[in-house]
């Protein structure tokens, strides 16, 4: 079984350089089987959120895995509705009973979405404070948003979970710079652009010649941008297929030909105009 390689957060903590995305596995016993799977493949991050209607059955696949509790790197992501620093707290501490854990290896504000959010980074730098998410961050955050935080605060964000695939790429360029600069892991959800491009010819020549798939070119391509993709799969052979991309490098050439497929296409709601 491949190990997967770390990213390093500017807390010093370890973070997996890929891993396992959740979202729209509405299901728990889904949820539970799919998690599972993941980390029998080899997966070490695991990926979900208040919203997503499945941390109990994230929490029962982790706990019935049999994986060592520190051997995994879990999140989970504050909603929208509880953005004022009383209900953050609240919520975390449900989203911890639901998860059936004693803490979490990051904690995110899911969108921008509401002027309570400052409020709400400061519920999660209690959180941290407190040893209860031993990394904080923000999901969805663009630059303007990224500014507010640093200058209200003293905590930057150990990661940005945004959007990134190739045909966003020329959208997320500069919050990927500013992350970069700023010392943000950018983690990569809807990395394969939802199966949307799975008959794209030049991404199929790029497979060819690494004998690779689609959704594994885009997934290389993801890591050597330096971002953290969490794929979501239900079924198990998908689930191993995009464990295995580390076993291949894309060239510049080729990184550069990827990089020009990008046509502004989104999958989620822009957050550029949000509060």
């Amino acid at each position: 079984m491949c190990k997967v390689p770390t990213i390093e957060l500017n807390t010093g903590a370890k973070m997996p350089a890929l891993g396992f995305g959740t979202w729209q596995i509405d299901n728990q016993e889904e949820a539970e089987e799919s998690v599972k799977s993941a980390l029998k493949t080899g997966y070490r991050l695991i990926d979900t959120a208040r919203i997503y209607g499945n941390e109990e059955g994230v929490g029962r696949g982790i706990k019935e895995s049999g994986i060592p509790r520190k051997e995994i790197f879990i999140t989970t992501k504050l909603w929208n509705d509880d953005q004022d620093y009383d209900s953050a707290l609240a919520a975390f501490e449900k989203s911890l009973k639901r998860l059936a854990l004693e803490y979490l290896d990051l904690y995110l504000i899911h969108w921008p979405a509401t002027k309570n959010r400052g409020e709400a980074w400061k519920a999660l730098q209690k959180i941290h404070a407190d040893g209860m998410a031993k990394n904080i961050g923000v999901s969805n955050y663009t630059v303007r948003h990224l500014e507010e935080v640093l200058a209200e605060s003293d905590t930057v964000p150990a990661v940005n979970q945004i959007e990134f695939h190739p045909f966003i790429y020329n959208k997320q360029k500069d919050i990927l710079e500013f992350c970069k600069d700023k010392g943000i892991v950018v983690e990569a959800y809807s990395p394969l652009a939802r199966a949307r491009q799975m008959e794209n010819t030049t991404l199929h020549a790029v497979a060819q010649r690494h004998g690779k798939t689609i959704a594994q070119v885009m997934l290389r391509w993801a890591i050597q941008h330096g971002t953290v993709p969490i794929p979501k799969s239900t079924n198990p052979g998908r689930i191993k297929e995009n464990f295995d991309v580390f076993d291949f490098e894309l060239a510049k050439e080729e990184m550069e030909t990827i990089n020009n497929l990008s046509n502004d296409t989104r999958i989620a709601p822009d957050p550029t105009n949000m509060s």
